[in-house]
């Protein structure tokens, strides 16, 4: 990524880290197929190692599947956001990191989790993301993504009264199923929905995936 977009994003959250925490931290409680999911997905990875909360935010997803029994932990780009994250969660581990180049050995994770981590991300480096996701994980497994539903780049420059520089991209699901596969993995389960009612979030359609590592030959 750019190295000026990826220091506008760095520096655009680090200055609504706080308003972000205030009204997204909680939001979990309203949403229930989310619950759902999350619950879905801890079963799944409950047990079999590390889970990272990839793109964390304020770490209110890595709250919920760790009060599951999740081996989990955060990384963010954003050291504003990582301080709310810790105060929030004195428990777990919060870590600064790109996710287009994580410096973790190969195989080390046993899951990632990335809940519109890739709306940022511009499209024709999506793939370079998944690939360098499937490289820290084990053979076998998870990654558990969320994202906006489109075909449009929108760019934010006020968020919430405060000055931000944000691209969000929006996908397609097949679009990124063919990316995941390309990158290595089969994709598990996949499903769209509309959105919840507006004082609960944005109102876009979302779209969620599990897809597995797959396992050497």
């Amino acid at each position: 990524m750019d190295p000026q977009k990826l220091s506008n994003y760095q520096s655009s959250y680090d200055r609504i880290a706080e308003e972000y925490t205030v009204r997204i931290a909680g939001e979990l409680k309203d949403k229930p197929l989310d619950r759902m999911l999350l619950e879905g997905f801890a079963a799944r990875v409950n047990g079999t190692g590390r889970v990272c909360d990839l793109g964390c935010g304020p770490g209110h997803v890595a709250r919920y599947l760790h009060d599951r029994g999740v081996d989990i932990f955060g990384v963010d780009l954003s050291p504003g956001m990582l301080e709310q994250a810790r105060k929030l969660n004195s428990n777990i581990e919060f870590q600064q990191g790109n996710m287009l180049a994580l410096d973790v050995e190969d195989g080390a994770w046993a899951g990632i989790i990335a809940f519109y981590s890739i709306v940022h991300i511009p499209r024709a480096e999506v793939p370079q993301a998944f690939r360098e996701m499937q490289r820290v994980l084990k053979p076998g497994g998870f990654l558990f993504l969320a994202f906006h539903l489109g075909d449009e780049v929108l760019h934010e420059e006020d968020c919430w009264g405060h000055q931000v520089s944000l691209d969000l991209v929006l996908f397609r699901r097949k679009e990124v199923e063919r990316y995941l596969m390309e990158a290595g993995f089969a994709v598990e389960d996949s499903l769209e929905r509309d959105p919840y009612p507006p004082e609960v979030e944005y109102q876009s359609r979302r779209a969620y995936i599990l897809a597995r590592k797959l396992t050497p030959q």
